[in-house]
């Protein structure tokens, strides 16, 4: 469990790290709301790498936090690692680059292994929930 939520803890971080950084992108600009649509655009690329984080990190969270309680193998472990270290390679990806409208070896390479390591933990939670599944319709 120690694994599972030092990855929630990493994943909040940089949710709320992300936030703060556009609350002072958009002090630092003079920008109270909305944003220019240019893909070079500091406040853009900080708002499009926070809008990308929060869609996805919730569902990793619930997957990693439940899977966690349930005595993952370690292979079950390294993809919780694994997807949480994607998440931040994505955001470096967006923000380091000097303009989103060109390929991000480092995008492409967080999105990938949010994909993977996303998809194995749902498949591992579904194995951790096999068993009871099975012995719940034996019973009926």
């Amino acid at each position: 469990m120690i694994i599972a939520v030092l990855c929630v803890a990493l994943l909040g971080f940089l949710v709320i790290g992300l936030g703060f950084v556009v609350s002072m992108t958009r002090g630092s600009t003079k920008t109270m709301y909305g944003y220019n649509i240019d893909p070079a655009d500091r406040l853009y690329k900080a708002v499009r790498a926070h809008g990308n984080t929060t869609e996805y990190v919730p569902m990793i969270a619930v997957l990693i936090l439940t899977l966690g309680m349930l005595n993952p193998a370690p292979w079950m472990m390294w993809c919780m690692g694994l997807v949480t270290l994607s998440r931040y390679i994505f955001v470096f990806g967006i923000v380091l680059p000097p303009t989103m409208a060109q390929p991000s070896k480092l995008r492409f390479i967080g999105s990938l292994g949010t994909y993977l390591f996303g998809i194995a933990l749902c498949i591992a939670l579904l194995m951790k929930v096999y068993p009871a599944l099975m012995a719940l319709q034996q019973a009926q």
